[in-house]
């Protein structure tokens, strides 16, 4: 579910960068951070950034835990309903009309019930997600702003937007990864611990030679 949830909200939200920043600085503040001069234009992966602090993941991880057990009830509806299915398949023929056409219409039933909760779930774990993504995309852009205007900068563009403006720029522009360090540093959020690693099968021994 952890993926299918961040996809959601970095593909999904229609959250622009400027939402961020509906609150101006002061003009006497702003004009003291902006320097007189040609522009300096930044770039930064917006969305993305929000994603990959690790407050959101955190968050994330949060939702995972909550929706776990009913991630659970609907896999274990899956299993009972492939069951039926292939004891049906495997039965049919030796079931009379009305035993079978019970066992289809309980079957249905339960298909239904199966999408019904499915589409619930992913209704509220999608409410849930955007939610928590909006709630720290705000913040990370306070710092981004923030950042922007200590480094110079004039202008910040979003490439993560579909209709970005940015054809081609070098990679010095890039400010993704120090808002995103930036942001870790003031939330104050730990990284979260990385995923167990998947045990992997030792190579069998080479056999012998025979002896002669």
């Amino acid at each position: 579910m952890k993926r299918t949830l961040a996809l959601t909200v970095l593909m999904a939200s229609g959250i622009a960068l400027s939402a961020a920043a509906q609150t101006p600085a002061a003009p006497a503040a702003a004009a003291a951070a902006v320097p007189a001069g040609p522009a300096k234009i930044a770039l930064i992966a917006f969305r993305p950034v929000v994603g990959s602090t690790n407050e959101f993941q955190r968050d994330l991880a949060d939702l995972e835990k909550k929706f776990a057990p009913r991630d659970a009830q609907l896999n274990a509806l899956k299993d009972e309903i492939d069951k039926l299915t292939k004891d049906l398949q495997a039965q049919g023929s030796m079931l009379s009309d009305a035993e079978s056409a019970s066992r289809v219409k309980s079957l249905d039933a339960k298909k239904t019930q199966f999408q019904r909760s499915a589409e619930d779930l992913k209704k509220d774990e999608d409410q849930d997600a955007e939610e928590a993504f909006e709630g720290v995309l705000n913040k990370v852009g306070t710092v981004m702003i923030a950042y922007a205007q200590q480094q110079g900068y004039t202008l910040v563009l979003d490439t993560s937007q579909q209709q970005s403006p940015v054809l081609w720029a070098d990679g010095s522009a890039d400010i993704s990864k120090a808002v995103l360090e930036a942001y870790n540093v003031k939330s104050g959020v730990p990284a979260p611990p990385p995923p167990p690693a998947t045990p992997t099968k030792a190579a069998p021994a080479a056999a012998k030679p025979a002896a002669h």
